[in-house]
């Protein structure tokens, strides 16, 4: 009897589980009026174009689209510490097919670059287009660190 009451019980709380997932995902997205407030707008035809350099330019399953895109998500995730949602990503990755090599070198491509200085940022998608490029060639050498200008002293008379 004590074990028919622990089943019925814990059916009862998958059930509302269950049916409380779906409510719960709705509410979890942004509404378009909402997403212009905190991110900022990425154009559309960006990634797509990316896309498409990538599979002009590269040979081989990392220039397949899937891969590009799920990869390049991969690396920016890993280095934004964001490690579970990128283990997920390269899960997808590799149920695509996709080679897991071209994301361990195009990783240590980025890392290699060192971190990007947020005062000299040139452009707003600076990070963005690192990774991009290190996806393409992930042998690109590592950046000199810049030397910060030196201070003149006051001469003391």
């Amino acid at each position: 009897m004590f074990r028919v009451v622990w089943r019925c019980l814990a059916i009862i709380i998958g059930a509302a589980t269950l049916a409380a997932a779906p409510l719960r995902a709705q509410n979890a997205e942004q509404k378009p009026a909402e997403r212009g407030k905190g991110e900022p707008a990425k154009d559309a035809a960006g990634p797509t174009d990316e896309v498409i350099e990538a599979g002009r330019v590269m040979t081989g399953p990392a220039a397949r689209g899937e891969c590009v895109w799920l990869g390049e998500r991969a690396v920016r995730l890993m280095w934004n510490d964001d490690l579970d949602t990128a283990f997920r990503h390269l899960e997808l990755y590799d149920r695509f097919g996709c080679p897991g090599e071209h994301v361990q070198i195009s990783f240590r491509c980025v890392v290699r670059q060192g971190n990007i200085d947020q005062k000299d940022q040139k452009t707003p998608n600076a990070f963005e287009s690192r990774v991009h490029s290190c996806w393409m060639n992930p042998a690109l050498s590592p950046v000199p660190p810049s030397q910060p200008a030196p201070v003149e002293k006051p001469a003391t008379k």
